[in-house]
């Protein structure tokens, strides 16, 4: 039975996807060389935010996207996914919220080489139980959605890197999640083509209302987010939020450690 905090009711008018409380990663622990990943993580990400994270190599960034997308367990602290406990969570059902309530766009792509796009789009739903009818309309559906209804059966290796990463997009929504996770989404692609997958993004959080959390190395596309998250030795330093009129307010936004919870407009 999935577990709910008491303070995520569903039906509530904006209940929090991500809700993190002090939340630690370690290696080697107990030993002389203990490596801490991260270090007192508090994060809350609203239902419809789309939030990025930013902060130089080796700050934690990665790990935190592990922690978010359940990949890995944190060593200490809590965490709630839409709702739902992960601390008593076997490895099966983590595999199923993984399934069904994230969406993961990769900087690499990860599409299966000998697949066409609409396979590839397809596969999370083939995991889900979905009819082989209802996989290929939704498909189709989704890759018209990100501008590749006339690529549908083509490989990746006969696409280019943006027709990939569109199909990537299209593969992360396949099974409605709670939340889009893209760690360096453009950071193979040229300007340009990266350009248009941010527009993705932002179509389908305005239009669609999804939860995105972005990591990005790129100033200027973190800008164009409602809330910038700073790591910095493995910590939350900075919290910048653009405005977000139906999620997260300043009262609800901690102050990191060491660091500011600050509010702009943008001009």
């Amino acid at each position: 039975m999935e577990k709910r905090h008491k303070g995520t009711k569903k039906g509530t008018k904006n209940p929090a996807v991500i809700e993190m409380q002090a939340i630690n990663k370690s290696f080697f622990l107990g030993k002389p060389n203990e490596l801490h990943i991260l270090k007192g993580i508090d994060l809350v990400v609203k239902k419809g935010e789309f939030v990025s994270v930013v902060g130089a190599s080796g700050s934690g960034k990665s790990t935190l996207m592990n922690l978010i997308g359940v990949l890995d367990r944190p060593t200490s602290g809590s965490y709630f996914l839409d709702g739902i406990d992960i601390s008593i969570l076997n490895d099966n059902e983590l595999s199923n919220i993984r399934n069904q309530k994230i969406g993961f766009v990769f900087q690499t792509f990860n599409l299966i080489p000998r697949s066409s796009a609409l396979r590839n789009v397809e596969l999370p739903m083939l995991y889900g139980g979905l009819s082989a009818t209802e996989r290929n309309r939704r498909a189709k559906e989704l890759l018209e959605m990100v501008g590749m209804t006339g690529r549908q059966n083509h490989r990746p290796n006969e696409l280019s890197g943006g027709e990939k990463q569109r199909v990537a997009i299209a593969r992360a929504m396949a099974n409605d999640p709670a939340i889009l996770l893209a760690d360096e989404p453009t950071g193979s692609l040229d300007s340009t083509t990266g350009r248009m997958v941010m527009d993705i993004f932002h179509k389908l959080h305005k239009e669609k209302g999804k939860t995105i959390v972005l990591v990005t190395h790129n100033a200027q596309l973190a800008g164009e987010t409602q809330r910038v998250i700073t790591l910095h030795d493995r910590e939350i330093v900075d919290m910048v939020s653009f405005g977000f009129d139906d999620g997260v307010d300043e009262g609800q936004q901690q102050a990191p450690k060491g660091g500011s919870s600050k509010k702009r407009r943008r001009g």
